[in-house]
């Protein structure tokens, strides 16, 4: 049984999303969109330079209160106005940025992919491999070849955002005509060389430990987001609860489809301060509703907020059975 066409336009919208701005991030240097640039002393930002004006103070051209006024509405101010905008999404929605943006997460949710072909599971630390069946009852085969995409990705992906970092900090035109010409500084062949290691073994071997506790985006959002009661969180429909042995019964003693997809490994059904570093991206609320359609039912799973998120027993508004 194939997911409802609702979940799979907003997959569809979500991965929209994530191209989008993951081209975003690639191409904002490039464009001077935003990024600061070393050699010249000062930062890009829509296309023009956005400096703080310390030269003149140093050169006595400026004074003190004028200097720190600059600084005051040049840098703390947009820093204020950017966090604080992203705080309040997260306060209300969740981490919508991760699982809606973040060019990180992309990464994650392709090398989650990945390795489930090559072993069965989608981090090297999952004690049991998922069942061999996806939601809608196709097979899910494994086999140890997918070994071979699955590393080749990570350090293709990996040296992408170590070049990608790089052209924030020195003019993309430098960065990416070294590279075109195989010429490179020493400056830069080391740190394309660690960040590519280093982005190497997080995207295999902690990708999701960055997520929940390295990444400070991700932390500050999650803290936003746990503070706010009648915050948008996937509710779960309790009275429903034994429409869950459909997923007994299509994967196994055990199995949830929900968790089965979860990008982060958690499990949807439980209580939202277990649900900490949710992403929001609905992929548990898609393959819930797949299980169910086989049954002429609707999804335990869905987004609630407000008075429906701040009860334990929010989920009464997820009624049965389809119309």
């Amino acid at each position: 049984m194939q997911a409802s066409a609702a979940d799979r336009t907003r997959q569809f919208r979500r991965l929209l999303w994530q191209a989008g701005f993951f081209a975003l991030f690639v191409l904002a240097p490039v464009f001077n969109v935003f990024r600061y640039d070393l050699t010249a002393g000062h930062a890009w930002l829509l296309g023009m330079p956005w400096r703080l004006g310390l030269d003149a103070f140093l050169a006595g051209k400026m004074g003190a209160l004028e200097a720190g006024l600059n600084i005051l509405l040049r840098l703390f101010l947009p820093i204020l106005v950017a966090g604080g905008g992203l705080m309040y999404i997260a306060w209300r929605w969740g981490r919508v940025y991760c699982g809606w943006l973040c060019p990180h997460f992309s990464a994650v949710e392709t090398i989650n992919g990945l390795m489930r072909r090559a072993s069965g599971k989608q981090s090297i630390w999952d004690g049991q491999p998922l069942p061999p069946r996806n939601p809608d009852g196709s097979p899910r085969p494994v086999h140890p070849l997918w070994w071979a995409p699955t590393i080749a990705f990570a350090v293709i992906f990996a040296f992408l955002w170590a070049v990608v970092l790089l052209t924030y900090l020195l003019p993309p035109a430098e960065v990416y005509g070294r590279l075109w010409h195989l010429d490179p500084t020493r400056n830069q062949t080391l740190f394309l060389s660690v960040a590519t290691g280093v982005l190497t073994l997080e995207f295999l071997f902690a990708r999701h430990l960055f997520c929940r506790f390295g990444c400070a985006v991700g932390l500050f959002q999650s803290l936003a987001w746990m503070s706010n009661r009648g915050a948008m969180v996937i509710g779960y429909a309790r009275p429903r609860a034994a429409d869950c042995a459909a997923c007994y019964d299509a994967g196994g003693p055990g199995y949830a489809a929900c968790e089965g997809v979860c990008p982060m490994r958690l499990r949807p059904r439980t209580p939202k301060h277990k649900m900490f570093a949710c992403t929001q991206c609905a992929q548990c609320v898609q393959a819930c509703g797949t299980v169910q359609q086989a049954h002429g039912k609707v999804s335990l799973l869905k987004w609630v907020d407000k008075d429906a998120a701040r009860s334990n027993e929010a989920q009464v508004s997820l009624t049965g059975n389809r119309d």
